[in-house]
């Protein structure tokens, strides 16, 4: 290693501690839990929809009849539960991680970080539990296309830089899909479906800050040949997310066809294997990729060339 980059190595970015006190006052008066406040004692029920219509694009497959869609929305809503659950674990296993930087310097930011930490657990506890719930009341047959594990033993292989990168981008499309998609929803949602979103939203908008600094930090880290090998991770992170959304929206199109109680038509099924991915890549990387904040905060760590082998990476998915 030579000397310019030892020197950026061995850099100990500066901490923002007021920053992170006020991201703890938040997360203190934030403070859910599931039992007595998301839970409390309910169940979900079948004759209403799980996801609202901008989140399951179901509007998009005109030939359902009113309850097929509500079927298709109770789907997704499965797999929404299972694939946060998912993120959850590699999401905290590098909060963890990124901690020892914080263990004998910032105490406050040390402290932000574990409530972060403890935070993520119960978050996967959550979405274990909504989808055990689900799981009881719906036919047997649906199935899991990834493994929790293997998922996270993948992202974790990348650099923290394309680790916090991508954990920003989960972070923020999750607080936009309750904002834009469960908040303002008129339609016949579960009501224990809008408290999940709205409480999982609660804690996520302290952890999306924390997000913002520690990748900031990281980046501070950095020499120009590192950044342009956390670029490329990125790349690869956003293609194994593609590939996860991919297998599990042709598991849940399998799924459906299979429970909904009739026959579709070859121009049916391709329609709703068109669907379902279109939905499920909305939901997973194209609404966190055009959150504007989301945005600047890639911009400003990157190059302009860096940000358009993104781009490119990210165009047959979002042409699709």
């Amino acid at each position: 290693m030579n000397a310019a980059a030892q020197v950026v190595q061995n850099k100990k970015p500066p901490v923002n501690t007021a920053r992170y006190a006020r991201i703890i006052s938040a997360s203190k008066r934030a403070r859910w839990d599931i039992d007595d406040d998301v839970i409390r004692g309910r169940s979900f029920d079948l004759s209403q929809s799980f996801l609202p219509n901008g989140l399951s694009k179901v509007d998009d497959l005109p030939f359902l009849s009113a309850a097929e869609a509500r079927l298709l929305t109770q789907v997704q809503g499965r797999t929404y539960a299972l694939l946060f659950g998912l993120v959850e674990r590699f999401i905290n296993a590098k909060v963890l991680e990124i901690s020892r930087d914080h263990w004998l310097q910032d105490q406050t930011a040390l402290q932000a970080l574990v409530r972060f930490s403890d935070e993520e657990l119960k978050h996967q506890e959550l979405f274990r539990r909504v989808e055990e719930m689900i799981a009881g009341i719906m036919p047997a047959g649906y199935r899991a296309a990834a493994s929790p594990n293997d998922v996270a033993q993948f992202v974790l292989g990348k650099s923290t830089w394309a680790v916090l990168c991508l954990t920003a981008l989960i972070e923020l499309f999750s607080q936009q899909h309750y904002l834009e998609s469960i908040e303002p929803q008129t339609m016949d949602i579960s009501p224990l479906w809008k408290d999940v979103f709205m409480f999982h939203w609660k804690e996520e908008c302290q952890h999306a800050m924390l997000d913002e600094l520690e990748w900031q930090r990281e980046d501070a880290k950095l020499d120009a040949a590192q950044r342009d090998q956390a670029v490329s991770d990125v790349i690869d992170l956003v293609g194994g997310v593609d590939m996860i959304v991919q297998g599990q929206a042709a598991a849940d199109v399998e799924y459906f066809v299979a429970i909904a109680g009739r026959k579709f038509s070859d121009a049916e099924r391709k329609a709703l294997d068109a669907g379902v991915l279109k939905a499920y890549r909305w939901q997973y990387i194209i609404s966190g990729v055009q959150h504007p904040h989301f945005g600047r905060l890639l911009t400003s760590m990157t190059t302009p060339e860096q940000l358009g082998r993104i781009q490119k990476a990210l165009t047959p998915i979002m042409q699709a």
